[in-house]
């Protein structure tokens, strides 16, 4: 009895101790805002945590429990609901006494002291001022193009208008690329030298699925175990092994569905007969409709000598578009699915998603599956071009 008091008093004054050593609180100034309420959404304890406090005469205070650094977002009282909305600032948040200073309006200069973490982001920050210049350009400019298709799709617009409109915001889009590519360079080169940073487990966490395989793997292993332990590093090893799944060398699943005629198709009918080229896409996906004429070439060009295409596509919330752009884009010649996907209330019921034994996070991405049910091919979201897979569809086939 005595050794279980004793274990008692120890574990009821170490929580505490606990709780105290990862507690954080963040005092605010604002300026031009005297009163009202402002917002803190931040991860914490596996827990998405919405907080707010009261603004008095321009201050406020935050306060909570972390169990490492958190990207944080601070959310002004006139905030809309896009992140680009200049009532709306990101920063690390740490289990330390932060400050932070803000401007009503221009809450993307906020400035931030205490965390060691956000002075690393907000150092690479700088160094990208140049790309993020341009891209915020790029992006009045396609904001712009895209408020002009809403307004053409709210006054009843022709398709052939309409897509016109669409295809010239994604191309405006695409402009931001070389200088996402430039910043992406300069985190990967962080990522490589800092392995004991938190901002570099960060910012691998929202790339490892758009990279190759081994490159992942190999930023990975070069972590220290310190940050591989924290949630965002155990997250990436669940991607790594996720993305294994969809990979070269790894055992396709060959899945069976209802197509868009409403027959059924199963993959396990190809096996020894055919080559697979499973075409991850969406109607409202303007890359994966522009790359269809190229992928109907491929098909005219091969499906006599063993290639068969099987299209899944995001389009589970509206049928109709799905069918739709089959029928415009002419790609009925080969099989058409839906990806599974089901929403229920507000979350998704997954145990029908064809996507998540691919690793699929971005459209378009292609899946090359042999006739033994082996993948031998990714090509788009954390693979190789469209080039690759012409080159390997050419060996193949000739």
């Amino acid at each position: 009895m005595k050794q279980h008091l004793i274990a008692f008093i120890i574990s009821a004054g170490f929580m505490p101790a606990l709780a105290q050593q990862n507690a954080f609180v963040l005092n605010g100034k604002i300026k031009g805002q005297s009163s009202g309420y402002i917002k803190l959404n931040y991860a914490a304890n596996g827990k998405y945590v919405q907080d707010s406090a009261v603004i008095n005469n321009g201050s406020f205070v935050f306060k909570g429990s972390l169990g490492e650094p958190a990207m944080a977002y601070i959310i002004g009282p006139n905030a809309g609901r896009a992140m680009d909305d200049p009532n709306v600032g990101s920063f690390f948040l740490e289990p330390a006494t932060q400050s932070v200073e803000l401007t009503a309006g221009d809450f993307k200069n906020l400035k931030v002291t205490g965390s060691k973490t956000h002075q690393e982001y907000a150092d690479l920050q700088s160094k990208k001022k140049a790309q993020l210049d341009q891209i915020a350009k790029i992006g009045a400019a396609y904001d712009e193009a895209n408020k002009r298709y809403i307004e053409a799709r709210q006054a009843g617009k022709s398709e052939t208008e309409l897509d016109a409109l669409k295809e010239k915001a994604n191309d405006i889009k695409d402009q931001m690329d070389p200088y996402r590519e430039a910043m992406d360079k300069i985190d990967m080169e962080y990522i490589k030298t800092h392995p004991d940073s938190y901002y570099s487990v960060y910012a691998l966490r929202w790339r490892v699925s758009g990279m190759p395989l081994s490159e992942g793997k190999a930023l990975y292993a070069g972590l220290s175990d310190r940050i591989k332990a924290t949630s965002q590093g155990k997250e990436i090893a669940e991607e790594l092994r996720s993305l294994e799944g969809g990979s070269p060398g790894a055992k396709a699943n060959l899945f069976r569905a209802t197509d868009i005629n409403g027959q059924q198709l199963d993959l396990n009918d190809y096996r020894g007969k055919k080559y697979i080229l499973l075409d991850f896409w969406a109607s409202w996906c303007v890359p994966c409709r522009k790359g269809n004429p190229h992928l109907l070439s491929l098909y005219s060009k091969y499906k006599d000598k063993g290639l068969e295409i099987v299209g899944v596509s995001d389009d589970d919330s509206n049928p109709g578009a799905w069918k739709k752009a089959v029928a415009q884009d002419q790609i009925g010649v080969w099989r058409h699915v839906l990806r599974g996907l089901k929403r229920v209330g507000n979350d998704f019921d997954r145990s029908s998603d064809l996507s998540d034994a691919y690793a699929i996070h971005s459209l378009p991405t292609k899946i090359l599956i042999d006739k033994n049910g082996v993948i031998v091919g990714r090509y788009g979201g954390g693979g190789e071009n469209d080039e690759a897979m012409d080159k390997k569809l050419a060996e193949i086939f000739n």
